[in-house]
């Protein structure tokens, strides 16, 4: 897994020679699903005024939404997404049927039904600003609306409010959220993408033996003197000399195994009510990044471990799995498939975190401290540093990657008064989220 002395093919959207924007049954695929989307919109928006008006604004509806995927479509450009315009055309087609049901069920007038429309696809798109926008903009829509018609449909006031917030929230977050960096591309044209994947639905800590059986090699749990790269000489580079770190900063790179982690998390109060949600519901059941909520949970005890595999008889590791667990329970904390790779005389690492069919992948650059320290951030002067959501076909492996432009970390790992610290700062669309501070000592048997 180690994707040392591969080049990098980010600066420009590659994409696979098969199944592209020429592919006629993906493309029939979508205009079908474009067709039935319009019909039950637009039978939505005409349900106020009889079987007729359902009828024709159906028929309208769907030859409307079709044309535009298809238009959208046969303009969509090798490794792009299809056209902004036809995107929002899609939100509206989908909350005119959802407005109309929320209207039909609980009676609520549009004011309500735009807010929770706005509500909804707010929260849909993640970026913390445009939560906070997509209910006021519902508010505003659906009170303007009332206004005029007061007892307007609520398929037209969820529609409605889809339709401005989109277009308002487009006009005024201009930088995009994500990318598609490349469509059915082999795993060597992104070697800073760590395609490991789980076939299940949960990874947990017993991933890496998981992973040796599915690929074959020797499988070590719980490795003795190991570290999640092999050397930090890997990551030398132009601004960064791995020979001026302190040498207790190296050896936890090199010996991780040697150490034990106390973990100290910081999360920001606004965070918090949807990071709970999302832990019970998501990461809990997945197995994978489920950080500590306070420092109470950690009293428990983190176990940190690395699981190797290496081919067969040859001994040489080549993939390093870094599993943090609870000590109690070993519920999983993070499970990361740790790799380094070179590019232009530069080493950058890439930590792969398996999800079901895809995988999440940090690339890091290296930096050094004034104090001896090290440093590793995903923002950089370099197009290398990044994060990446990765779907790995199941069939033949080929991927398709997103560069994830919103999430950004820095990790910063020094010595203090004899002590092994670290701060790893998350930050998503420039707000800062949430530190671990980390404290590292050697286990007792190495003193």
């Amino acid at each position: 897994m180690d994707a040392a002395g591969y080049g990098r093919g980010r600066v420009a959207i590659v994409a696979g020679s098969e199944g592209g924007n020429d592919g006629r049954p993906e493309k029939r695929g979508s205009v079908g699903f474009a067709f039935v989307m319009g019909a039950v919109a637009g039978a939505a928006l005409g349900a106020p005024w009889g079987v007729a008006a359902i009828v024709v604004a159906a028929a309208v509806g769907a030859c409307v939404v079709a044309a535009a995927d298809l238009v959208a479509r046969d303009r969509q450009r090798p490794g792009e997404i299809p056209a902004l315009w036809s995107r929002i055309l899609g939100s509206v087609a989908v909350a005119a049927p959802l407005g109309w049901a929320l209207g039909k069920v609980t009676g609520a007038g549009p004011v309500v039904v735009a807010a929770a429309a706005g509500l909804v696809a707010g929260a849909l798109a993640i970026r913390p600003h445009k939560v906070l926008l997509g209910p006021v903009v519902g508010v505003a829509v659906g009170v303007a609306l009332w206004a005029v018609w007061a007892d307007a449909p609520g398929a037209v006031a969820a529609a409605l409010a889809v339709l401005c917030f989109r277009t308002l929230s487009a006009l005024i977050f201009r930088q995009p959220q994500v990318d598609l960096l490349a469509e059915r591309v082999g795993p060597e044209a992104l070697p800073f993408v760590v395609p490991v994947v789980t076939h299940g639905s949960h990874v947990g800590t017993g991933y890496v033996r998981e992973l040796a059986e599915r690929i074959g090699g020797a499988y070590t749990a719980d490795a003795a003197d190991v570290g999640i790269v092999g050397s930090l000489d890997e990551l030398a580079g132009p601004g960064f000399d791995p020979a001026a770190v302190d040498p207790l900063v190296r050896e936890f790179y090199e010996h991780t195994t040697r150490f034990t982690l106390d973990i100290v998390p910081e999360w920001r109060l606004w965070v918090r009510p949807g990071y709970l949600l999302y832990r019970s519901t998501v990461a809990r059941p997945l197995g994978q990044a489920n950080v500590p909520m306070n420092q109470r949970e950690t009293q428990r005890g983190v176990r940190s471990r690395i699981d190797t595999i290496s081919a067969a008889g040859d001994g040489v590791v080549s993939t390093r799995g870094w599993i943090r667990s609870f000590a109690d329970t070993d519920e999983p904390i993070y499970v990361g498939i740790y790799t380094t790779y070179r590019h232009e005389d530069r080493g950058y690492v890439s930590v792969g975190f398996p999800l079901p069919h895809a995988s999440f992948t940090a690339t890091l650059a290296p930096g050094p401290r004034a104090d001896g320290g090290l440093s590793l951030d995903s923002t950089g002067d370099t197009d290398h540093p990044g994060h990446y959501l990765t779907y790995v076909d199941a069939e033949n492996g080929e991927l398709t990657s997103l560069a994830v432009h919103g999430f950004a970390e820095r990790l910063e790992v020094y010595v203090r008064d004899g002590q092994l610290r670290a701060e790893h700062a998350f930050r998503v669309f420039g707000l800062p989220f949430l530190v671990l501070h980390y404290r590292m000592s050697r286990k007792s048997a190495q003193g």
